[in-house]
């Protein structure tokens, strides 16, 4: 069993597919084992996108998730990580499989609904950034 991050970006929110979603994740054996809706600060999406910092999108992306609420979640299952990806398709969603998050809900590359964490190691990082440990309840 692994654990792996996910973001219901605003982009989703607003269009209240929270439910459906989460609905995907759940049908394709991953189970929300901590969950919260927040409304991040300029500060904390700067921060988890640090990574991005010298990209040209990086300003854009800060923008777009702070323009609204976002649920951050703990998902568990088996092969968590890969099987997170697999669910929510491509990052463009013209290139995402029938099916996915992003085939079904995004709305653009940039507004593509989901965030996931692409590896252990990062899983362990984003999800240590927005939950307590006594927080994520298995």
């Amino acid at each position: 069993m692994q654990r792996t991050f996910s973001i219901i970006k605003p982009d989703a929110t607003r269009r209240n597919l929270t439910g459906a979603i989460t609905q995907k994740f759940e049908d394709n054996g991953l189970r929300v084992v901590a969950s919260k809706r927040i409304q991040m600060t300029t500060a904390q999406a700067e921060g988890f996108y640090e990574v991005h910092k010298d990209r040209p999108f990086f300003g854009e992306l800060v923008e777009m998730m702070v323009s609204g609420p976002v649920v951050v979640q703990v998902l568990e299952g088996e092969d968590a990580v890969a099987k997170n990806r697999e669910i929510m398709g491509a990052t463009n969603p013209a290139d995402a499989a029938p099916g996915t998050i992003r085939a079904d809900f995004a709305e653009s590359i940039g507004a593509n609904s989901v965030h996931g964490s692409d590896s252990l190691e990062n899983a362990g990082i984003e999800m240590a950034y927005f939950f307590n440990e006594d927080e994520i309840v298995g």
